[in-house]
């Protein structure tokens, strides 16, 4: 089952993620939380993890935020929390998104086909930057080690 809207995200999911940074030549990591909170006009999401840079430096917290905004049936507009597009995406198994921070390029994957756990991964390429990162993210009692929720059929 796929998610149907926007509303759907809302509520806490666990994350974890892990990045491989090509230019540094090393492996990051995150795991925290991302809460979709309904704001009137969609949801205002706030993630926030400890960034475990490697290496054997200390973790760090990181905290990240974007307004989800319905963009017509089955899609998404992610917007920066200062209400710049960032990208939309698509309510499918499967859907690609694309954008443009010049001179570098991000791509991302979105994976919704064992919802509702679901992945984003992000191809960024260009001069200044040149890694992956992929997130994985459970609903939160998955994430505390409960049951996943079950969602009634139709």
């Amino acid at each position: 089952m796929l998610p149907r809207g926007i509303a759907d995200f809302a509520g806490r999911w666990g994350i974890d993620r892990q990045i491989l940074d090509r230019r540094a030549n090393r492996r990051l990591s995150l795991r925290g939380a991302v809460d979709f909170v309904p704001d009137g006009e969609g949801l205002f999401c706030e993630e926030r993890g400890l960034l475990d840079p490697g290496e054997g430096s200390p973790a760090v917290e990181a905290v990240r935020r974007y307004l989800w905004r319905a963009a017509g049936t089955g899609r998404i507009g992610v917007r920066f929390e200062d209400g710049r597009p960032f990208h939309h995406f698509d309510l499918a198994p499967r859907s690609e998104a694309v954008h443009r921070c010049p001179p570098d390029l991000y791509r991302a994957v979105y994976d919704f086909a064992d919802w509702p756990r679901w992945s984003v991964t992000w191809t960024v390429t260009g001069p200044r930057k040149d890694y992956d990162s992929v997130t994985r993210y459970v609903p939160e009692a998955a994430a505390l080690g409960g049951e996943l929720p079950r969602r009634a059929a139709g």
